[in-house]
């Protein structure tokens, strides 16, 4: 199991190369990202956008573009188009938005004829390293679905768990946090929270899939929490995905992580046939790293 974010690197570092496709790279935010992540030997790019401008904005920044493919558009909706067809085409192995909408990438994602649907649902899926918790840690999801119901959590569930899996960990372990660990009416967290319990219980997310709700977070995270609370649980202090209610909840949770605890982090769009890079240029460098890195981990898995 991977423990640091690093780790990651480490295992993609000098192995056959996954291929990512750039929806409209040029941006010089985005192309140092993916300079950074060919000069670690961890991806392949494939650079959709403005050629003329993708070369100029190369040189600034003294990339060698030699051996790296650059298809050229007219207009970020046919970048976004160009960049998920080479996915669903095979010929990329997950996608990476460039300088466009997040909107008008993933209506290319979503569309029918050439896109990356499938049955389940768009979520995003964060990973954290936190120098007060013993391995990574997932949070999902704070980025896309407002106030997911019952069957929209089953979904975002599948998709976390397939994010871990990818990280090596045999038994995933998943809190549905609520501000309470008692079932009240008056709270819709902790009745999904229960039902989801009861459905891992059944067997519905497969084997060596423990999840347990609902849960609040002091009870997810610190084993000693529960022990003073007489509270038992086969997740507590150890548990490897967070599952919040809602997005507010998600968001704030990792924010605060990440200004407050100097988490260091990694996010991606699972539910897609690939996993979906979204960086923010509010986002360090590393970070952007660590989440095209992470991207690649789980492309390579989903591939096996």
């Amino acid at each position: 199991m991977l423990r640091r974010l690093d780790d990651i690197l480490d295992i993609l570092k000098g192995k056959e190369k996954v291929i990512l496709s750039v929806a409209a790279a040029e941006d010089k935010e985005v192309l140092l990202s993916i300079k950074d992540a060919v000069e670690k030997d961890i991806i392949e790019p494939m650079l959709v956008g403005d050629k003329s401008k993708i070369n100029l904005l190369a040189d600034e920044i003294d990339f060698d573009l030699s051996g790296i493919k650059i298809i050229n558009s007219n207009s970020i909706e046919e970048s976004a188009k160009i960049a998920v067809e080479l996915v669903s085409t095979n010929n990329a192995d997950f996608v990476m938005k460039g300088i466009l909408d997040t909107s008008v990438l993933l209506k290319s994602v979503l569309n029918k004829d050439y896109g990356l649907r499938t049955d389940s649902l768009l979520s995003h899926v964060m990973i954290y390293q936190l120098e007060n918790y013993h391995k990574l840690l997932l949070l999902t999801d704070g980025g896309m679905n407002i106030s997911p119901d019952y069957e929209q959590k089953e979904k975002i569930l599948n998709n976390s768990v397939q994010a871990a899996k990818a990280l090596g960990i045999e038994t995933v372990k998943v809190a549905c946090l609520a501000a309470k660990e008692k079932v009240s009416h008056k709270m819709k967290a902790t009745i999904d929270g229960d039902l989801l319990h009861k459905a891992s219980i059944d067997g519905k997310f497969g084997k060596n899939i423990i999840v347990e709700g609902p849960l609040a977070f002091d009870l997810a995270i610190s084993k000693e929490a529960s022990e003073k609370k007489g509270f038992k649980s086969e997740v507590s202090g150890d548990v490897d995905i967070l599952l919040v209610p809602n997005i507010e909840m998600g968001n704030g949770i990792g924010k605060s992580f990440t200004y407050m605890a100097n988490a260091k982090s990694a996010g991606v769009i699972m539910g897609a046939k690939a996993p979906i890079v979204l960086v923010s240029r509010a986002d360090s460098a590393e970070s952007k790293l660590y989440s095209i890195a992470y991207g690649a981990l789980i492309a390579k898995n989903l591939s096996k």
